[in-house]
């Protein structure tokens, strides 16, 4: 059965997401780059907080400042699973070369993205 691997990471709209950066690396030690904070996940993947501009569109149609990813080992039947639940994912893509990602809304607005890492090379 498809389950739940882990935290891919926490997104978070930020008037300025590079002096967000600065600062949890100023305050917390958290190396910042690019992409935001990378803590690599024991299995595939990786965890990652990630600042987003307050504009973005991309956690719609979530009205939140937030989105929660979380890694999934097989997104065919996590979705599967979602549907079963009652619960119609928002969409798919299975194109990105990062992995494939399937996204929902839970019942109070928030904005979950399904990802399932490429296979470990190997």
């Amino acid at each position: 059965m498809a389950a739940i691997l882990g935290l891919g990471g926490l997104f978070i709209k930020s008037e300025d997401p590079a002096a967000m950066g600065a600062w949890y690396k100023q305050v917390l030690g958290i190396d910042w780059g690019e992409y935001g904070a990378i803590f690599p996940h024991p299995d595939r993947g990786f965890t990652l907080i990630s600042g987003f501009k307050h504009t973005s569109h991309y956690f719609d149609p979530s009205p939140l400042p937030v989105m929660l990813n979380l890694i999934v080992d097989d997104l065919d039947g996590m979705l599967d699973r979602v549907k079963a639940a009652g619960v119609e994912p928002l969409g798919r893509d299975d194109s990105d070369p990062n992995g494939r990602f399937g996204w929902l809304i839970d019942p109070w607005g928030l904005k979950i993205e399904l990802w399932q890492p490429p296979a470990p090379a190997g």
